[in-house]
């Protein structure tokens, strides 16, 4: 008579990599148990990517596509050849949620609904008849000569010939996010690298920032500092919020600000008219003034600055009058305005927690990974996915690829 709290796969944890990895395994014949903490599943899934969902990028060329991974590129050839990009956008099609793809290669969902994304998957773990216990967290691993024998939850002990993990990282908190996975990889023998926020917003002290609240600097430059020495640069939209920075160009750039600060003051210059060098863009404002020469330098400054940001950064040039007509503008204030349009001062102060990370990284080696099965090499019952892996990736829909494609690895080879 069957066991019926055995199974042949434990998955514990319900975001994307633990749901594709539950339906993959079902999909194989398995009988999956899938252990959430959450009531519902794909929690941190339905609000990422503002809600919208960056399901991955669509980057067709897989050297490309796998640098983006920094030094775990070497690692993930395998898994990426099982199942990349071109499989993530047909299990999704072919389950009746169309993708579009926009700027920078991100895809969405044509509908920009993450929950359709969850349901999606929801539907194929339903199909799978996956056993899912929802609001049922894993209290404890039992293990035995090497092994993993037992999981303990609420409603009491169950066992698996394979078990995978899949409990995420400690990004987004609130959704159940809490490195729980790390202390029983921990406890399996793994090194586990503590994890740092990395894709995140930047903190900063200046009240011109705060003041522009909501608005973003299109196609902007920064430049960052340490102890005024330049360090590196980035380029691309920079949201300004009322605690600092945002936006993709800073939540790519956070990991190496990070890096920075443990060193010392870091500080960042922001260039509205990066393809202009300084004696260009004055040029280019004596032409402008020239044809709009009875105009408010107000009602100028509106046309060329970034929408919403005129006040705030007119604001940053002392004894300048915004209401004098641009004919009356010296030569000394047309050169205040060069100089502050191409180097807004910024002092950071420091990185958003993990309740505003995207990612964090931190996780287990993947030298101490099968990365072609996802199989832990110090517990061979045992393997692991998604954000419990340490892998460094931008944002971009990067995060929930490796997601997909470790999942759905793991699921095949569980």
């Amino acid at each position: 008579m069957d066991n019926p709290r055995h199974f042949d796969v434990i998955v514990i944890g319900g975001g994307a990599a633990g749901l594709m990895a539950a339906g993959r395994a079902a999909e194989r014949g398995r009988k999956v148990l899938l252990f959430e903490k959450n009531k519902k599943a794909g929690k941190k899934l339905s609000i990422t990517g503002g809600g919208r969902c960056n399901i991955t990028n669509a980057e067709e060329d897989l050297k490309i596509l796998l640098s983006h991974y920094g030094s775990s590129e070497q690692f993930l050839y395998s898994a990426f050849s099982e199942f990349g990009v071109k499989e993530t956008f047909k299990f999704f099609e072919s389950r009746k949620l169309p993708l579009k793809v926009e700027e920078r290669k991100r895809v969405f969902p044509k509908s920009e609904k993450a929950p359709e994304v969850v349901d999606t998957l929801a539907t194929y773990v339903t199909k799978g008849n996956v056993d899912v216990r929802l609001g049922t967290p894993v209290r404890k691993i039992i293990v035995s000569n090497g092994t993993i024998q037992s999981v303990v939850a609420s409603g009491g002990e169950y066992t698996a010939d394979s078990y995978i993990f899949a409990s995420g990282g400690v990004s987004h908190p609130e959704t159940g996010s809490t490195g729980d996975g790390f202390a029983w990889l921990s406890e399996l023998g793994h090194t586990v690298k503590e994890p740092t926020p990395t894709i995140v917003p930047l903190k900063a002290r200046d009240a011109w920032i705060r003041s522009l609240s909501g608005k973003t600097l299109t196609d902007a430059r920064i430049v960052f500092y340490l102890d005024n020495k330049k360090q590196f640069a980035s380029s691309g939209d920079i949201l300004l919020t009322h605690f600092g920075l945002s936006g993709p160009t800073i939540l790519n750039s956070a990991g190496q600000v990070a890096d920075l600060l443990h060193i010392g003051p870091v500080t960042a210059m922001i260039d509205l008219f990066p393809k202009l060098n300084v004696g260009e863009l004055d040029k280019m404002l004596v032409d402008y003034f020239e044809v709009n020469k009875n105009k408010l330098l107000r009602n100028v400054a509106r046309e060329l600055l970034p929408p919403g940001t005129m006040d705030g950064l007119l604001a940053l040039i002392p004894n300048i009058n915004p209401e004098k007509k641009v004919h009356s503008v010296t030569r000394e204030e047309r050169r205040a305005l060069v100089d502050t349009f191409k180097a807004l001062p910024v002092n950071i102060t420091g990185l958003m927690g993990y309740d505003r990370a995207v990612v964090a990284d931190g996780g287990v080696p993947l030298t101490e990974i099968d990365m072609r099965t996802m199989r832990s090499l110090r517990t061979p019952n045992v393997f692991v996915i998604g954000d419990l892996l340490n892998i460094k990736r931008p944002s971009g829909g990067y995060s929930l690829q490796l997601c997909w494609t470790t999942g759905y690895v793991a699921g095949s080879h569980a």
